[in-house]
């Protein structure tokens, strides 16, 4: 089963390399040290966790339906600036699948998590579920996130999801759809994320790509 695609990504190495350009280091991308570690991390798919030490930001409620589950493995880095970030992309992602099963793409919650071309893109990407009468079930696992911090206030982060077991449904019926598992239900996501003044991640660009030999399993 595959949901319905965020993106078609073209020129999806173009777009990974302008994400990394500037990050500095010798080798200009992510070594040894920039790689994610941890235990799997399952946030409660239901409610979006409590803000980072030190953040005074007043975060949109976001709630999932019992049928919808995103599981986030290996997402922590043991460093606090990089877990708040992959924590605000846990959310931000928790907050795409929201505004999809409530057909509502001026969330407030997907313009609290994205700006500029994300945005606008997070807003399509919903408006197009919504067009077509469709919304989303099942569990996705999203893993191998790969951080690179361009400084304090920037970053790109780069993961992978396995939609396998997830679908896109009929709203008015229900019903899920039935595809067969391939190399398409994986996907390669590449983003580019900036902090606000009020400690925010918010993702400014991303780009993704179904069957990306990185990310089958």
């Amino acid at each position: 089963m595959k949901r319905r695609a965020l993106s078609t990504a073209v020129a999806f190495a173009a777009t990974s390399a302008l994400l990394l350009s500037g990050c500095g280091g010798d080798d200009g991308g992510s070594g040894e040290d920039d790689e994610i570690a941890g235990a799997a991390k399952d946030p409660a798919p239901g409610t979006s966790a409590e803000s980072p030490s030190g953040d005074a930001a007043k975060r949109p409620s976001v709630t999932l339906p019992s049928d919808v589950k995103n599981v986030f493995d290996g997402w922590e880095a043991g460093d606090a600036a990089k877990d708040a970030l992959l924590t605000d992309v846990t959310h931000r992602i928790n907050a795409t699948d929201a505004a999809i099963v409530a057909a509502d793409p001026n969330s407030e919650a997907l313009r609290f998590y994205y700006k500029g071309e994300a945005l606008a893109g997070a807003a399509t990407w919903v408006k197009g579920y919504v067009d077509e009468g469709r919304s989303i079930t099942g569990t996705v696992r999203f893993y191998d996130p790969d951080l690179v911090m361009v400084d304090k206030d920037t970053a790109a982060l780069a993961y992978c999801a396995d939609e396998s077991k997830a679908s896109d449904k009929d709203r008015k019926t229900g019903k899920a759809d039935k595809t067969p598992v391939t190399k398409e239900s994986y996907v390669a996501y590449n983003s580019r994320l900036e902090k606000g003044e009020d400690g925010v991640w918010r993702t400014t660009v991303l780009e993704s790509e179904r069957g990306n030999a990185k990310c089958v399993r």
